[in-house]
């Protein structure tokens, strides 16, 4: 077993799990880092993935595997920053106890990640929430299952990973109805439920205890619902909604949309941004801020607060007759 072998079964086994304690999505998101590295090696040094070492771990190698991800995979910026991650955390571990490999490895240390531009948050507007909502099929237990989940998820705005490991006893409908998660960073919190999202909890659970094991969305046998199985399911019931309200077919509509909803309808209802960041579970306010620049009301506000005194508030629209309007010149 060569060096690179060793590092990886170390760091994997023993220096994520007890060291740095990371989370399982972390562990498991590194580990497909490494995986496609191995293979993109494999293919293009033309050398089984059992022999490759550090010397082919080199800064012209990483580069051909993150450009692979972005033209080849179709990945955006974000996800290749987060393989680069990846990468680096196995090698900075590796360095202090390969000094003869040092050269080749704090070459890939030192890359900077690649800089993003963060795009306008999309999010669904209240004709859009109430097409997508009315799409499942209430006559059988599936789409009664997926308007219950598209229901919680547009009001509490949970991730998709809260809401795949959700349970049946992280849900309370009695006095103060809440739900409970343990969010990204191993952050725990509570989300309030409204009226409406009680009452749709409610029937479903009556139904949900009937089935088998523990997961709060589950699959026919009692399985917990897979990330890829929840976007399967919106994608279906987008294409049914879309029929309804045709506005949905230029939106690219995926589970954290739904997210991006639930905190543009609190903005909108004059929720503080800091309350916010605490009810979406952000570690601070700056991930929140990018609602702000969404809200194109909050903007209008802003312009019509500053406009002078004599001018009409609202958006600027053209006189009618346009030789009248030349002639008023």
């Amino acid at each position: 077993m060569n060096a690179l072998a060793i590092s990886l079964q170390t760091y994997f086994t023993t220096f994520a799990h007890t060291q740095r304690d990371l989370s399982a999505n972390t562990i498991t998101s590194y580990r497909d880092t490494w995986r496609m590295l191995l293979k993109y090696l494999t293919a293009t040094l033309k050398v089984p993935a059992d022999a490759l070492d550090f010397d082919a771990i080199t800064a012209t190698n990483v580069t051909g595997f993150l450009d692979h991800l972005e033209h080849e995979r179709g990945n955006g910026t974000r996800t290749r920053n987060a393989r680069l991650t990846a990468i680096r955390a196995v090698l900075g571990r590796a360095l202090p106890d390969y000094p003869e490999h040092a050269a080749t490895i704090t070459h890939v240390l030192a890359f900077p990640p690649k800089r993003t531009t963060r795009p306008v948050i999309e999010f669904l507007i209240p004709d859009q929430v109430d097409a997508l909502l009315a799409a499942p099929d209430p006559t059988n237990w599936t789409g009664r299952r997926d308007h219950a989940l598209l229901a919680m998820t547009v009001q509490t705005g949970l991730r998709i990973s809260e809401i795949c490991s959700l349970t049946h006893d992280d849900i309370h409908l009695g006095t103060g109805p809440h739900i409970a998660c343990t969010g990204k960073g191993r952050h725990q919190r509570i989300t309030p439920l409204t009226q409406a999202t009680v009452s749709t909890m409610t029937t479903y659970l009556a139904e949900r205890i009937t089935r088998p094991g523990t997961a709060l969305f589950c699959g026919p046998h009692g399985q917990p619902l897979s990330r890829d199985a929840l976007e399967h399911r919106l994608a279906k019931h987008l294409a049914t909604a879309t029929a309804t309200c045709p506005s949905l077919a230029a939106k690219h509509v995926t589970m954290h949309t739904l997210r991006h909803t639930a905190a543009m309808n609190l903005l909108a209802a004059g929720v503080d941004v800091s309350v916010i960041a605490l009810w979406l579970g952000h570690a601070d306010t700056h991930s929140t801020d990018a609602y702000l620049h969404a809200d194109l009301a909050i903007k209008q506000a802003a312009i019509d607060r500053t406009r002078p005194p004599d001018v009409k508030p609202g958006t600027y629209q053209p006189e009618p007759d346009i030789l009248a309007w030349l002639t008023s010149l």
